[in-house]
């Protein structure tokens, strides 16, 4: 229509509103439906010529319907207000014959109610209202586990937008089921199975931050059968005081799913071999070399080295380590200490194996304290380049705690792994020959270093860890690859194993091997399957063809271990710290360690696999490898396999 016409349409239905409202007043007045006479259709005209000229001024005619809100009934409020007073003016104090005085007092009441109401329908109908709330219905809909502060703030954030469609809550306090939060009904969990169908959730968000980690575990074994998707809200450590948002909730991580609750970490282990001394990180661009940046900058070193052989890696730590400085606070996690803006930060390009370099390294800055992450980790990667991979384990891990020594260090700590229990792969083996080697050195007589090891098995969020890759694959549909039914391994979280390794080494008295507690080992294929189905899919099988995701066995990779270890013995021994052991691991003396090194040295040079292997199973105890030499340059077709051949 055009803007004349619809102004005259208003007009007109505000005139018939007029008379509706006069005729509606005096039927209240008089308790009977009226029949208008000559008195009462003067109470209209009134009505009329008091009315428009108002609505005219405050602009009621020239706000566009569809987009009216609260200034535009601010101004219908304004006028009304003097359009009551010079209405009962008239037809109240002054009185008009045949005309009851009420009529003046509720007329003005009915003109305000049909008035605005006319305005809200308009804007419900043209502004597409209605259309917006028959789309609501078919959005998602959203339970939410908890109904404290944060699912309140939660229930708000989800209000404001327009993506989702808030169903109610769900909370495990009786007192509080069957109630209203904020219009919304409060739910008992063990109704969930029929509120699913019957209020058509499709997802259910935790708001949850204060629970133990086992409490959330209970509470997602009842929900990972359920046809919802499952996400979360961090803990309480993580979240920012203030009004929690929708970009809070995130996806279950493996924390979620392993209810594994951290211990307190002691305050004066993580800052003996750190506070106000020159601290060394090798590897400090890796997942737990910069982790350990972190937290050893929160425990207030004079002086950090990051020592890493890849430029990006190194940049992105010493970036982030600066901007934390820069903010004049190193934001400490539960137990870090407090935080020092005065801490130089050094970054060394470097590679372990370089000799000279590291010896200049050590020489120049004299570090108190070493941790040594560099390391080849990947297992397969390894086994298709083992002299790479004992060059880069065994002889960096030589050169770096020799330079070390020599450069007066009091501590040097290995960053070591379950696999180097009685290895399958030359990534294990090698180390446990770095492991070796240490306590070698350690046993030799007027060395000031103390050295130590910490072995500890896999972390979560690393560049390998198979969280982020089944995440990928669930999202694309599957199917999620797995390599083997029963393979197992254990856990950790990066911050944890990192606060870990720096206490354990603060305990060593010299060749230590400390074994981080990792809890119980977790089946990846149950890891897998509750991915699926907190995603709210299920997976499919035999038993289940019309299933969401496949999991595919792919078989296991060269050097790959159905099961790890922590021990090679069964006699661990406890220490101050309830989540560290100290192992009690044969060794070989320095001379015949020495020799076994040359004569590896030798078949590294040579790259003779099959020698290779053959020492390396003089060397380590346990190193039981499967199946044939799998390096790409042994198996080259310049290579003759034949004679290689083990």
């Amino acid at each position: 229509m055009p803007r004349a016409a619809k102004r005259l349409s208003a007009v007109l239905v505000d005139i018939a509103l007029c008379a509706l409202t006069v005729w509606l007043a005096l039927c209240l007045r008089l308790e009977h439906w009226v029949q208008l006479t000559p008195s009462h259709v003067l109470a209209i005209m009134g009505a009329v010529l008091i009315a428009l000229p108002l609505f005219i001024r405050f602009g009621l005619y020239r706000a566009i319907f569809r987009y009216a809100g609260w200034n535009a009934m601010v101004s219908l409020a304004q006028a009304m207000a003097l359009y009551t007073l010079f209405y009962a003016t008239v037809f109240t104090a002054i009185g008009i014959p045949g005309v009851p005085r009420t009529v003046g007092v509720i007329q003005p009441l009915l003109l305000l109610v049909t008035i605005g109401f006319s305005r809200v329908v308009v804007r419900y109908w043209l502004g597409g209202l209605y259309r917006t709330m028959l789309q609501r219905e078919h959005l998602p809909g959203i339970l939410i586990y908890g109904a404290g502060m944060s699912g309140r703030q939660l229930a708000a954030a989800l209000a404001r937008g327009s993506e989702q469609r808030l169903l109610g809550f769900i909370d495990d306090d009786d007192q509080l089921q069957g109630n209203s939060l904020d219009g919304r009904t409060v739910y008992d969990p063990a109704d969930l199975v029929q509120l699913i169908p019957n209020l058509g959730v499709t997802d259910v968000l935790l708001a949850l931050p204060s629970i133990t980690r086992q409490r959330r575990l209970d509470i997602l074994d009842t929900l990972r059968h359920l046809p919802v998707h499952v996400r979360t809200l961090p803990g309480m450590s993580d979240l920012a005081a203030g009004r929690v948002t929708m970009s809070d909730v995130r996806e279950l991580d493996i924390e979620d799913l392993l209810g594994r609750d951290p211990v307190k970490p002691n305050t004066e282990l993580l800052h003996r071999l750190i506070h106000s001394k020159v601290v060394a990180v090798t590897g400090a661009g890796g997942s737990i070399g910069s982790e350990l940046c972190r937290q050893i900058a929160a425990c207030g070193p004079r002086t950090l080295l990051l020592v890493e052989n890849s430029e990006f890696a190194l940049y992105q730590i010493h970036r982030e380590l600066e901007a934390l400085f820069d903010s004049d606070t190193v934001a400490p996690s539960e137990g870090r200490g407090d935080a020092t803006p005065e801490v130089q930060l050094v970054p060394l390009l470097a590679s372990v194996q370089d000799e000279a370099r590291i010896r200049q390294i050590m020489q120049a800055w004299r570090p108190d304290t070493v941790y040594h992450a560099a390391a080849y980790k990947h297992v397969p990667l390894v086994e298709h380049n083992p002299v790479q991979g004992l060059r880069n384990n065994v002889w960096g891990t030589w050169v770096c705690a020799r330079a070390a020594q020599a450069a007066g260090a009091a501590n040097f700590v290995l960053i070591s792994t379950d696999k180097a229990v009685r290895p399958t792969n030359v990534m294990g083996a090698s180390k446990r020959l770095a492991e070796m080697v240490l306590q070698a050195m350690a046993a030799e007589s007027g060395s000031p270093t103390t050295f130590a090891m910490v072995r500890f098995g896999n972390v979560l969020g690393s560049s390998g860890s198979v969280v982020p890759l089944f995440r990928e694959q669930i999202k694309n549909g599957g199917p999620i690859t797995l390599t083997h039914p029963d393979i197992t391994r254990y856990f950790m979280t990066i911050p944890e194993a990192a606060q870990l390794v720096i206490q354990a080494g603060a305990m060593a008295q010299g060749g230590d091997v400390f074994v981080l507690d990792m809890g119980e080992p977790v089946r990846i294929i149950d890891l897998a399957r509750r991915m699926v189905e907190l995603s709210g899919l299920q997976v499919k099988s035999e038993q289940n063809p019309t299933g969401d995701i496949e999991i595919q066995i792919t078989g296991l990779r060269p050097g790959e271990k159905l099961y790890e270890e922590l021990l090679i013995g069964d006699n661990p021994q406890p220490t101050q710290h309830a989540r560290i052991m100290k192992a009690q691991e044969d060794m070989l003396c320095w001379s015949e360690l020495q020799g076994l090194l040359r004569s590896l040295e030798d078949a590294m040079d040579r790259n003779d696999a099959a020698a290779l292997r053959a020492l390396l199973q003089a060397c380590v105890q346990g190193y039981q490898p499967t199946g044939e030499v799998v390096d790409w340059l042994h198996t080259s077709p310049g290579n003759s396999l034949e004679s290689n051949r083990v």
